[in-house]
């Protein structure tokens, strides 16, 4: 946020809410696109980074693997870009944080930090921004909206959705179905 501030020279919109306030749906919105083993791993999903690492290697595009977890680290703490010292770090910080905090506690700081927009931080900034309503009452598919843009939230709008945008979208609703709705986050 501070980053996006220094560089753009405006002040950017942020709503820090208690993780209580927030929708059930944006919890497991954003858990259902971004990380789905959230609530079993220790900061790093093997799987996801294993997979990474193939397709580099068969030419692919690079593509994230990084944990809610390590987006919390990464957005707390470093900046942007992508080096093996912001890497090194990242990992560093990710293992203070799981042992720290609780799992409830990291997805709060995770929901209120994330970019959603431009100038735009923290679901419940996007949830009065985008559809006029405080954080708890985003519905499935307005949480579910939100997360589709968490990729890339300046290129992907909430406000103006492509068809790629609604098709993830769609994807999200189907995951948060599939993982059971919010009693998958019950025991965090």
């Amino acid at each position: 946020m501070w980053q996006r501030h220094f560089s753009e020279g405006r002040v950017q919109n942020m709503i820090w809410v208690r993780y209580e306030r927030i929708s059930p749906s944006m919890r497991l919105a954003v858990v259902a696109s971004e990380d789905q083993l959230f609530p079993q791993h220790w900061g790093f999903d093997g799987g996801a980074i294993r997979q990474a690492i193939l397709d580099r290697f068969e030419g692919k595009s690079l593509r994230g693997a990084s944990t809610i977890t390590q987006q919390v680290a990464r957005n707390l703490f470093l900046w942007q870009g992508r080096s093996f010292v912001r890497k090194g770090l990242e990992a560093w910080y990710t293992m203070w944080l799981e042992i720290l905090w609780p799992k409830q506690r990291i997805l709060e700081v995770y929901l209120n930090i994330a970019e959603t927009g431009p100038a735009t931080f923290g679901v419940a900034a996007a949830a009065r921004r985008y559809f006029d309503v405080p954080a708890h009452a985003l519905s499935e598919s307005q949480a579910a909206l939100i997360a589709a843009v968490l990729p890339n939230p300046v290129v992907y709008r909430v406000e103006a959705p492509s068809e790629r945008v609604l098709a993830r979208r769609d994807w999200i609703l189907r995951q948060m179905h599939n993982l059971g709705g919010s009693r998958y986050l019950e025991d965090l």
